[in-house]
């Protein structure tokens, strides 16, 4: 059975940090991609940072400078270091999983992230 299942999120002052954490049971998490996804209320969901199986890394440019993306072979489990927060980082935080050239994608449940003074 797939699983994803993320962690860390939670209420935070403006410039503080967080760090998400997504622990995947069910596949061969090695050769996945994986990938943040964040949703504010109101808005669409949004692609925040993607690792690829290989390490490679990219950031949408709000996130740019603030955010890491990280994955742990060895624990099945992909992070994300939020740093630096603001209000408009609040949303609900997705992990993602894709099998680059197959159909094979899943996602997690999310993880709420709130930053407010």
């Amino acid at each position: 059975q797939v699983q994803l299942v993320e962690s860390g999120g939670g209420l935070v002052q403006p410039g503080g940090s967080l760090r998400l954490s997504c622990a995947a049971s069910g596949f061969t998490f090695s050769i996945y991609s994986m990938r943040w996804y964040r949703q504010a209320p109101g808005r669409e969901r949004e692609l925040v940072a993607n690792i690829g199986s290989a390490g490679t890394t990219n950031y949408a440019d709000s996130v740019k400078g603030r955010f890491t993306i990280s994955r742990d072979n060895a624990q099945n489990t992909v992070y994300l270091q939020m740093n630096s927060l603001k209000p408009e980082d609040t949303a609900i935080y997705y992990c993602y999983a894709r099998r680059i050239g197959t159909a094979f994608t899943y996602w997690g449940q999310g993880t709420q992230v709130t930053v407010s003074s």
